[in-house]
Parts: structure tokens; C-alpha cells; sequence
């Protein structure tokens, strides 16, 4: 296995070097040591390799605030134990990149930053690691229907000729891995455990071979499950990803939950979309700004979430409605059973006019059932109501307060349908 020295160094330090049941007894820098640790050599104008050469005693003296030079020393003087180690990873085609290296994923380091893992272990030609695609994640529990769904999505981008981009972990997780290297296409796992007996599972090795799979993680190839590392690994999908979709995730628990809240009030790193099953979980999460699945038919729909042609719900008009694509057998207008007729590409006046005619329908399903309010209700109230987002629940509700068809009222703001009698919108101030 060639490494470079800079790998070697940061692996020293920073890596369990696992070649049994146990590690060491030394205690390994945590990813905020080395962090600090990598800033301190970073401004010094000196690089992990330095720690191996002639001078290191000297550059350890100027370390000292950030870690003992006798930890140093220990850490670095475990050369048999890599060497037991580089062996073990090499028999089983396991390689190892750092920050340092070139190779190393620009998406990881350019999102992450600092944050991004000092070291990957992975399987597979690294190639594939800088060519984005679609995050599909989900909780491990899901029903068949859930099942059905992610294995549908998945086909669709293999056939878009996107990559599936999720964690290996059972349920969402391995049916969209699965389904899309089934359909031809490829896939890059971001494993939390157990790298080692994944890529010498028959199967993955297949996929492997023929260079449609790349397995990585950030954590040695040896180690098991642990709940940290999961949580930890979920900001390395999104971040190698395009776009992400969650199809299932439990409420305020749990990975899932955890990895697409963050994405969306944290890191935002990509679009999210929210979709699959309607749970509370889910309708949280479009609360906190995911974006509903927009239900893609074919792999030109597929390729518009990629492209500048969905815009952003942030840089949406005022009164503007989220794009529709048209579902399978939906139909809300004439000139949508008209234009099946023509193929939808996903561009054109067609498929222009369909967004359109879709949004325009659900604004007036949506006008319908806001103008039966009978009691006053908060913005708020009506996006749980309705289970959409906050967000696009106050875009509907400007658009009508403007048009008239929906009375609102100040101090404090609520909202009544604009045939309802009440009193709370005769007071002094009136209504906007």
C-alpha cells in the first residue's frame, strides 16, 4: 500500500489502528485535537511529515500548547502497530487517504472545512467520490410502501445517471443502494461501521470490481457499531451529495432526524427534499424548511431538481408557488390531460405550462380550504394543519391577504377566512 508520509504522520496520531479486538493503550487525538493540532502546524508553516523527520523534537517544542510533546512521542512511536495495520487493509483492498492528500474529496473539504475527516478508508476506485449525486436517506424501520418508494427514486436516478450517495445502514439506507446498482448504476457508501466486512461481503465485491460502488468512512476499517460515529458520518453524505432526499424519519430522534435537521438550520450544504411518508417527522422537518418531494416521472423530472430550473425556496417570489411536477394518473386541468400527450422533457413551453397549471391548481385547492376558517389561527397553526412548510404557508398567505380572500388581523396576527363573521376583525385596526 503506497501512503504518503503526511498520512502516515496524521494516521499516527489521529487513528485506533485497530488490528484485533482492541486498540492500543494509548489515547488517540480526538477529531477536535487534531483539528487544533493541524491549525497550530498550519501557522507555523510546517505539515504533519515533519513529525517523522530530523527536526521534530524541535517542532513538538512548538506544539507544546496544543498537545504534550510526550503524548506526541507515544502516539508516534506505534510505527509496528501501522505497519499490522497497512498489512490488514491492504489484503482486503482497503485504502487510506488524508486531508493532505490529493486525492482526497474536494466536496468534503471545501463544505466541511476543518471538520472534514482527517483520514478515509474506502473501497473502490476514489474517482467517484467528487461526482455528487443524490443523498437518499431514512430510519431503519419502514414499511414496504416506504421500501417501494426508495427503490423507485433510486431507479429513476441510476437511469438519470446520478449516484445514489446514503450510509449502508438497513432499511431506506441499503434499498436505495441496492436498487440503484440493480438498475446499472452507481453508488457511494458512506459507512459509519464495519468497512472491513462490507467490502469483503460477495456481493458488494461484485459492484465493487466493476467500479460502480465506492464504500468509505471515516472511522478504521475494524471498528463496530457506535452511535456517535452514525450521528458523526451523517454530514459526509450530504456533503458529497448534489441534493438529498429523506423518505422517513422519526420525530426530534434518531439518526435521520439528527443528519436532515442540521443539514437544514446548520450546514446547508444542499436542497433538501422531504418525502415518502407523511409523518411527523417529516412534516417537522418541512417546517424547518425541506422541500417537498416533487414526485420526478421520468429521469429528464429528475434532473431539474440538479439544475437552475428548480429554483431555490429561499430566492422564491413573493407569492411565487413551489414547481409541481405531474404525478403519475394526476391530472387538475384540461390542458394537463393534453399535454400527456407530448413527451415532458422537462423543458419547453410544455413542460413550462404543466409547472405552471399544477401550482396555479393547488394554490386554488389551498385558497378553498383556508377560506372555511372559522376561528382565528396563527400561521403557524395552518402549516401544521396543512402539513407543508412554514415557509410556503406564509407565501400562500400573503398572496391572499393581497387578493382579499383571507382577512388578517395585528397584535396578534391571525388568520380568518374572508366570509367568516367575527369580531376579531372589526376591532379599530381592521384588517391589511
Amino acid at each position: 500500500m503506497r501512503m504518503s508520509p503526511n498520512t502516515q504522520a496524521i494516521l499516527l496520531l489521529a487513528a485506533p489502528l485497530l488490528v484485533g479486538k482492541s486498540a492500543g493503550s494509548e489515547t488517540i487525538l480526538s477529531p477536535r485535537e487534531y483539528k487544533l493540532l493541524a491549525r497550530r502546524l498550519r501557522e507555523l508553516g510546517r505539515e504533519p511529515a515533519d513529525l517523522l523527520g530530523s527536526d521534530a523534537a524541535n517542532l513538538m517544542e512548538g506544539l507544546q500548547p496544543v498537545v504534550a510533546g510526550d503524548r506526541l512521542r507515544r502516539l508516534l512511536d506505534r510505527g509496528f502497530q501501522l505497519s499490522q495495520a497497512m498489512e490488514r487493509w491492504a489484503s482486503r483492498a482497503i485504502w487510506v487517504l488524508s486531508r493532505a492528500d490529493e486525492g482526497y474529496p474536494k466536496r468534503l473539504k471545501a463544505r466541511c472545512k476543518e471538520d472534514a475527516p482527517a483520514v478515509l478508508y474506502g473501497c473502490g476506485d476514489d474517482e467517484l467520490l467528487d461526482a455528487g449525486g443524490l443523498a437518499i436517506v431514512g430510519s431503519r424501520d419502514v414499511d414496504e410502501e416506504n421500501l417501494r418508494f426508495t427503490r423507485q427514486i433510486a431507479g429513476l436516478a441510476a437511469e438519470a445517471g446520478r449516484a445514489i450517495v446514503s450510509g449502508g445502514a438497513r432499511g431506506v439506507d441499503q434499498a436505495a443502494m441496492g436498487a440503484a446498482l440493480q438498475a446499472g448504476g452507481r453508488v457511494i457508501g458512506v459507512l459509519a461501521d464495519s468497512l472491513e466486512r462490507a467490502a469483503l461481503n460477495r456481493e458488494n465485491r461484485e459492484y465493487l470490481m466493476d467500479g460502480r460502488l465506492r464504500l468509505i468512512s471515516p472511522f478504521d476499517p475494524f471498528a463496530g457499531f457506535n452511535v456517535g460515529n452514525a450521528m458523526q458520518r451523517n454530514k459526509y453524505i450530504y456533503a458529497l451529495a448534489d441534493a438529498a432526499l429523506v423518505v422517513k424519519s422519526d420525530f426530534q430522534k434518531g439518526g435521520t432526524w439528527q443528519g436532515a435537521q442540521e443539514q437544514l438550520e446548520k450546514y446547508r450544504f444542499v436542497p433538501v427534499y422531504v418525502g415518502g411518508d407523511p409523518s411527523k417527522g417529516l412534516q417537522a422537518l418541512r417546517r424547518m424548511g425541506g422541500r417537498p418531494w416533487p414526485n420526478p416521472v421520468d429521469s429528464a423530472g429528475l434532473d431539474l431538481l440538479f439544475s437552475d430550473q428548480v429554483a431555490p425556496i429561499e430566492s422564491l417570489a413573493s407569492g411565487e408557488e413551489l414547481p409541481l411536477f405531474v404525478s403519475e394518473g394526476a391530472s387538475t386541468s384540461p390542458h394537463e390531460k393534453e399535454s400527456k400527450e407530448e413527451p415532458l422533457n422537462g423543458t419547453g413551453p410544455v413542460a413550462e405550462t404543466v409547472r405552471v397549471d399544477n401550482a396555479e391548481a393547488l394554490f386554488s385547492k389551498v385558497r378553498e380550504i383556508l377560506q372555511r376558517i372559522d376561528h382565528p389561527m396563527t400561521d403557524l397553526e395552518i402549516a401544521e394543519d396543512l402539513g407543508v412548510s412554514l415557509l410556503q404557508v406564509r407565501k400562500w398567505l400573503k398572496r391572499m391577504t393581497a387578493e382579499g380572500s383571507l382577512q388578517k388581523t395585528k397584535r396578534p396576527v391571525r388568520y380568518l377566512g374572508a366570509q367568516t363573521e367575527s369580531d376579531l376583525f372589526t376591532s379599530s385596526e381592521g384588517s391589511p
